[in-house]
């Protein structure tokens, strides 16, 4: 892969163990909420409402912050948050404007910056936010 520019991103991204999860959807979709809850459950906040994506030559997608939002996420109500905050390597991608109905989905894939990674769309379902972190310590099994 040659080498690219990071591309900014309009999204949320949280890590577990360095595996990090991209969250994407419309502005107001839930990107800072899922997040938080996904933090309040022992994930660590990389980045909140821009994230930069950046390719690498082994085929990874390294997530960091932009500078000027480092360690902050908004909680709509409460305000900025300051937080700790890592850098991490792309696992998934959420997108919260796509609902997921099938009970054993197919497998999605998007591409981000050259980069292919499995896509997951939400979940209407409270357990929604442990599956994501189930999902990011253990991956999908096969059915």
């Amino acid at each position: 892969m040659e080498d690219t520019a990071p591309l900014i991103l309009h999204a949320s991204a949280v890590a577990v163990e360095g595996r990090g999860l991209l969250i994407t959807g419309a502005s107001g979709s839930g990107k800072s909420s899922l997040a938080l809850e996904l933090i309040s459950r022992g994930a660590r906040l990389v980045a909140d409402d821009r994230v930069s994506a950046e390719p690498l030559p082994e085929g990874a997608l390294r997530l960091t912050p932009p500078d000027a939002i480092a360690g902050r996420i908004e909680a709509r109500g409460v305000g900025l948050l300051a937080l700790p905050h890592e850098i991490a390597h792309a696992s998934a991608v959420v997108d919260l404007d796509e609902t997921e109905t099938d009970r054993l989905p197919e497998r999605h894939e998007v591409v981000i910056a050259g980069v292919a990674l499995p896509l997951l769309r939400a979940v209407e379902s409270p357990a929604f936010p442990a599956m994501l972190l189930a999902y990011l310590h253990g991956g999908r099994a096969a059915p």
